[in-house]
């Protein structure tokens, strides 16, 4: 069975690709479009539940727009929801993207200047051109120092990951405002121009490979629960975005498998190694 949430297709219409295996009055090819907000909830239905977050400048295949709202696929990771019609914008293809942990759009290239948005890390941006400290965008001024081009990649998922510490917990979360511990291995992975799906039976199934029972565990590795996922920020220390602190957070390694299986949540079903 094909899996709801990686399928583009909804009672009204669905991808060409689909053709043949998915019934719909209509198959289309979609029209690319941005996300033009600071930060949009990617629903599983129209007005349903938060599914995935994308956020300023990701691009997404629009499929539909019906009664308000738009059926989208995301770039990233083909994550298929809904977003309302005015997060969706016909935008110049972004240039640049938030590498600081979080910036802001200013109205004038003046740090006293009225700020209008507060942009997260990940956040993608078209720069027109550069003054002094500050990149101008359609949507107003950045500062240089926060921005790095669109194809600059991190080094180690595990920094990027350490930049959103003290970051409240957010089921669905994908930004600085709240993120959950899928979004926390994906911000992490895309960074480093490591391909990686939203959620974390998503990411068990692909990223990297399975360790055997008693390999030492190492900086930058995975442990996987149901339902959960954790870097190894190092032998000892889990880096993750958990409900037990609320936040992005670290904590001994043996302290946090013996508190998950205590709170019922199991043990650790794998412990994975990125490749290369």
């Amino acid at each position: 069975m094909s899996d709801r949430r990686l399928t583009p297709a909804n009672a009204r219409v669905a991808h060409v690709s689909l053709r043949g295996d998915v019934d719909a009055p209509r198959h289309v090819e979609g029209e690319a479009r941005l996300i033009g907000v600071p930060v949009a909830d990617l629903m599983d239905a129209p007005g349903g539940r938060r599914a995935r977050q994308m956020q300023m400048g990701e691009s997404v295949n629009l499929l539909e727009s019906h009664e308000g709202w738009s059926f989208v696929q995301a770039t990233r990771d083909d994550y298929v929801g809904y977003l309302r019609d005015e997060q969706v914008t016909e935008g110049a293809a972004p240039t640049h993207k938030v590498a600081a942990r979080a910036t802001h759009v200013y109205s004038e290239p003046d740090f006293k200047s009225p700020e209008r948005a507060f942009l997260g890390h990940g956040a993608r941006l078209h720069v027109l051109d550069v003054a002094g400290r500050f990149a101008r965008t359609p949507q107003g001024f950045v500062p240089v120092a926060h921005l790095a081009p669109l194809a600059e990649l991190a080094g180690d998922p595990v920094d990027v990951a350490a930049l959103y510490l003290g970051t409240p917990y957010l089921w669905g979360g994908n930004s600085m405002l709240g993120i959950d511990c899928s979004g926390l291995v994906q911000a992490a992975c895309l960074a480093c121009g490591i391909d990686c799906p939203g959620d974390s039976d998503m990411q068990a199934d692909r990223l990297g490979v399975t360790l055997p029972a008693g390999t030492p565990p190492r900086r930058g590795d995975l442990m996987f629960w149901k339902g959960h996922v954790a870097w190894l920020s190092a032998p000892d220390t889990l880096l993750h975005a958990n409900v037990h602190h609320m936040a992005v957070a670290q904590e001994p390694l043996a302290a946090a498998i013996a508190r998950i299986e205590q709170q019922g949540d199991g043990p650790v079903t794998a412990h994975k190694r990125l490749e290369g």
